[in-house]
């Protein structure tokens, strides 16, 4: 099964990061959680650091391109099959890096991709 990682996820019901967890996990994927205070959502633990995660297909992204910056090289470490930039995390600069690694790059919002069973 393909595994995503929410990356930027929030503990706060409002938070479209956590909307996403919950709709990935109703759809029946894989789902892991990276962010900066950990908890749960549902039966996803948010981690605060990266190591021991299992191979990530899909990278989601619910942070703002300046905090992003710090996450670069941990991301593409990751090795992910694709990074999805949700709205208001676009940013070029890390698209180029993402692409000289030969990592897919798209631009996109998770939830509609799930809403319309193109994710």
């Amino acid at each position: 099964m393909k595994t995503t990682l929410v990356f930027g996820a929030s503990l706060k019901p409002t938070r479209y990061s956590y909307i996403a967890i919950k709709r990935l996990l109703e759809n029946g994927l894989e789902t892991y959680a990276f962010g900066i205070r950990a908890g749960n959502v549902d039966t996803v633990q948010i981690k605060t650091n990266l190591s021991e995660l299992p191979k990530i297909d899909t990278v989601t992204l619910y942070l703002n391109p300046e905090r992003q910056k710090q996450y670069y090289e941990n991301i593409i470490e990751l090795m992910p099959q694709r990074v999805i930039f949700n709205p208001g995390t676009e940013n070029p600069e890390f698209y180029q890096r993402l692409k000289d690694n030969a990592i897919t790059v798209e631009v996109a919002c998770t939830l509609v991709l799930l809403a319309t069973q193109q994710y």
